[in-house]
This record gives C-alpha cells, sequence and structure tokens, in this order.
C-alpha cells in the first residue's frame, strides 16, 4: 500500500501526538470523493474502483485536517467460502442477510505522511465508527467487515494488529460488477473482523435481533422449494379449482394459486402487490412449474402483475381453496396426530387490511386446520364460533384464550365432539372464585406447578393434608 520512492515531506515531528489525534472522516461531497479516487490512483496498486451498492467513503486526517490516507467500504462479496463458514449461516440466511456485511475494498496511508503504527490505528478507528455511519446514510447497521490482501505484495500483519482474523485463502476470483465475477488466479488472503460482539451469532440465528431485522425485512423472500413440490401444489389446484377464464391465458388460476401459496411457504407478504414482487422473482423453471404459459413466439414465461392477482382474489371460491391446501397438506405431512390439541387464536395478520382472522392448528405439530374471517359487525368470539363448527372436533381438546371464555362457545364444542380448555380471568369473578374453592388441581403431565409459585405452594398444601 506505500510507496517507499515517493517522499514529499519528512515524518511528522511527534508521532505519538499523531496517532492520538488522528480521525476518520466520512466523505459525503463530491469533490472529496475524487480527491480520494485521486490518491488510489497514484498511490495504491489497484488504483481506483468502481464502487457497487452501498458505500462509504473515508479521509484519515490530522488535527489540523490534512490527510493522511484514505479508507473504502462497499458491499461485500456475494459468496465466500471461508467467510461464510466463519459466520455458519446458511445459503438463504446469506441472501437476505449480506447487507449486514461489508467489504474494506481500499485502504491506503499516504507515503510522506505515515509514522509506525499508525495503519492499526485508524483501523481501529474505523471499525469503530462504520456501523453507526452505515445505518446513519443508509438506514441500517452492519455487523461485520471483510478486506483482502495480497500475499505477494503485504503480510496483513497491519490488519492482525488492529483486531482482524485471517481466515484464509480466497479462490482467485474478482468482482467485475455486481453480481458478475471473473477468474483472474491470483488468490487473496481473507480478514474479517466482528463490529459488535456476537455478531456471527446474531446472523447465523433463526431470527435477528431487532437492531439488524430492517434488513431482512426489506429483502424480498425467495420460495427455496423444489419445482416437485411447486408441480404437486399446482397439480392439486389444477385438478380441483375451476378457472373462471373463458379463454387459454399465460396465468391460470392454478398458477396464480401456487404462486400464493409459495408465497405462504415462503414467509412473503400475500398482498396482491407483495404477490407480483414474489412472482418476479421466480426463476424461469419455477414459472414453468407452477403453471405459467410461455409467451407466444418466445421461450420465456412472464410474472402475474398486481391486478391478476386481485382479479383472482375476487373470483376465486376461498372454502375450495382452503379445502385443497388442508387436503395437500395431508398428503404431504401425514394426517393430524389424534392426541393433539386443537389451539384456535385471532389475529390481524399484517397483510389482511386490518381483518381480524381466527385460525386453528394443531399443536404441537401445527398442521393448518382452517380459519374464518371475522365479518363486519360482529367480533372474535363468533368467528371462534363458526369455526369450530367447521372443524371435525369429535374426540379432541379445544384451547381458546380467555376471551372465548363463553356458554355459548362451550356448547358448540361439547356439541362437536370435542372437549375444552380455557383460561378464566378476573373479568369473570365468580367462574374464578368458583375453580379455585370448588376444583383441584388437574394431574401432571397437563399442567405440572412450579414448587416457588402460588399455585404450586397451595398444591403442596394439598398434598401434604
Amino acid at each position: 500500500m506505500q510507496n517507499r520512492h515517493f517522499h514529499q515531506r519528512p515524518l511528522p515531528e511527534s508521532p505519538s501526538l499523531l496517532l492520538e489525534r488522528v480521525r476518520a472522516e466520512p466523505l459525503t461531497e463530491r469533490k472529496q470523493i475524487k480527491r480520494c479516487l485521486r490518491y488510489l490512483n497514484k498511490y495504491h496498486y489497484l488504483k481506483g474502483l468502481q464502487t457497487v451498492g452501498e458505500r462509504m467513503f473515508y479521509a484519515l486526517v490530522d488535527e489540523d485536517g490534512g490527510w493522511l490516507g484514505v479508507a473504502v467500504f462497499m458491499a461485500a462479496s456475494r459468496r465466500l467460502r471461508h467467510r461464510d463458514g466463519w459466520i455458519g449461516w446458511s445459503d438463504e440466511q446469506r441472501r437476505r442477510r449480506l447487507p449486514l456485511v461489508v467489504n474494506n475494498a481500499r485502504f491506503l496511508l499516504l507515503p510522506h505522511k505515515s509514522v509506525p503504527n499508525l495503519g492499526s490505528v485508524v483501523l481501529k478507528l474505523l471499525c469503530n465508527r462504520l456501523s453507526g455511519d452505515w445505518e446513519a446514510r443508509y438506514g441500517h447497521p452492519v455487523a461485520i467487515v471483510e478486506t483482502f490482501v495480497d500475499p505477494q505484495r503485504f503480510s496483513g500483519t497491519v490488519y492482525t494488529a488492529a483486531g482482524w482474523k485471517e481466515l484464509g485463502l480466497t479462490q482467485g476470483n474478482g468482482r467485475v460488477s455486481r453480481d458478475y465475477y471473473e477468474k483472474h488466479d491470483r488468490p487473496k488472503r481473507l480478514f474479517v473482523r466482528e463490529l459488535r460482539p456476537g455478531a456471527c451469532r446474531s446472523l447465523q440465528a433463526d431470527k435477528l435481533k431487532p437492531l439488524y431485522a430492517p434488513v431482512e425485512a426489506g429483502t424480498l423472500p425467495r420460495f427455496t422449494g423444489s419445482n416437485a413440490e411447486l408441480c404437486s401444489l399446482k397439480e392439486s389446484f389444477e385438478k380441483e379449482v375451476p378457472d373462471y377464464h373463458v379463454k387459454r391465458c399465460l396465468y391460470p388460476v392454478h398458477a396464480l394459486l401456487t404462486i400464493m401459496a409459495a408465497a405462504h411457504l415462503s414467509g412473503s407478504p400475500r398482498g396482491q402487490k407483495d404477490l407480483a414482487k414474489f412472482a418476479g422473482s421466480l426463476s424461469q423453471s419455477q414459472r414453468r412449474a407452477v403453471g405459467i404459459r410461455r409467451r407466444a413466439g418466445t421461450n420465456r414465461y412472464g410474472a402475474p402483475d398486481q391486478s391478476t392477482f386481485s382479479r383472482m382474489m375476487s373470483q376465486v371460491d376461498v372454502e375450495l381453496v382452503e379445502k385443497v391446501l388442508i387436503a395437500w397438506q395431508d398428503r404431504v405431512r401425514g394426517p393430524v396426530p389424534g392426541d393433539e390439541i386443537i389451539a384456535i387464536d385471532g389475529k390481524v395478520p399484517a397483510h389482511s387490511g386490518g381483518k381480524n382472522v381466527v385460525t386453528a392448528i394443531s399443536s404441537p405439530s401445527q398442521h393448518y386446520l382452517g380459519c374464518v374471517v371475522t365479518a363486519a359487525g360482529t367480533n372474535e368470539i363468533i368467528a371462534a364460533r363458526q369455526l369450530c363448527e367447521k372443524l371435525d372436533l369429535d374426540g379432541k381438546l379445544v384451547s381458546l384464550d380467555a376471551i372465548h371464555t363463553q356458554t355459548e362457545t362451550s356448547r358448540v364444542i361439547v356439541e362437536a365432539g370435542g372437549d375444552y380448555a380455557y383460561t378464566v380471568k378476573d373479568n369473570q369473578p365468580l367462574l374464578r372464585e368458583y375453580i379455585e374453592t370448588k376444583v383441584s388441581d388437574p394431574a401432571a403431565p397437563f399442567l405440572t406447578p412450579q414448587p416457588n409459585s402460588a399455585h404450586g405452594k397451595r398444591a403442596a398444601k394439598k398434598e401434604n393434608r
């Protein structure tokens, strides 16, 4: 990074004072960035660079504002075997969380301004402020930084001294554009550093911490199942759900329903606009698998737009679609275990437009059993009763929260052959008092009192008597 043959000025008289007062300042103005690139073109062996995606330019300055060097950070490499193994994330996690990793693409100390230990000092300064600067500019922090060192030129000592970790050699590919790499047969030494303690643990977790979650929320989910699974879904809809189209079209109903189901399985929002984006993310082979037809005169499969999904939702038989989905679930996962509890609960999903949807699932296997949308002018209690009436509850235990502790709801469940487990709270004081004084504690394993809880102490007293 240094040119030993270039000297314009002698080294500072007090190197220690320089190390104490050096600063790293983000560059935002075009003329500052141009100056940075001029220094790189003159002194860095790789010259300047074409930055890709999100990026940050820094000037390393002394107490008088004089430039001592520059640094550039930008989007991380899409795939790095050693880095991805070190983080421990899956391919899908990497795809959705890669913006939390950045690449130190250039680091230059001006040869006539450098002093011993300046490199490690400024690298630490950069790492201390990089995440905050990134969040201020792009709305999200970063967790890990990576860089490459050419072993034929440098040893990487400055990175090691600044707390970076060497992971090994790359495979010798260089980025040409955002998503395109070319072989250059000059493997580089890969160094990485966590910008926050436990960053690797956070990136490999099932759910990101709130600090990092906005990055993943802004990334469109992708269907990671097989084309065979898509074909299986498509065949179920094609066989059971009639198509309302009069003429042959590019996007038959079974294709649209398969895309909607795939979006649900992928955790994608399911409003019409979100479905259109999800459909656009499908590969050509996936579009063929869901049943989209080829455009005339081409070998390409298009993607339905927002209005296409809107028309489908207004004309399709919702009850029939649910029946097909449950039957497909049974074929893929097998029937619901007979001894499982049926849990019924109401939520307002983000994609529902503010509508309360009451859903039934089996626990713990999480089989979907059905749902009812709370109608206008009614409430969740009425919707839960409607759902119970259409479920097979014979011999089942149904669990609902305290709002459903109602006589009429109990009658519906019992008449369908089921039993119920309710929560009783202070809004029903007489019933709660009766249960506490007249009903004995249930035996394990249905309920195991904790020894130090009030309920556990009462149970222990009864046992002693």
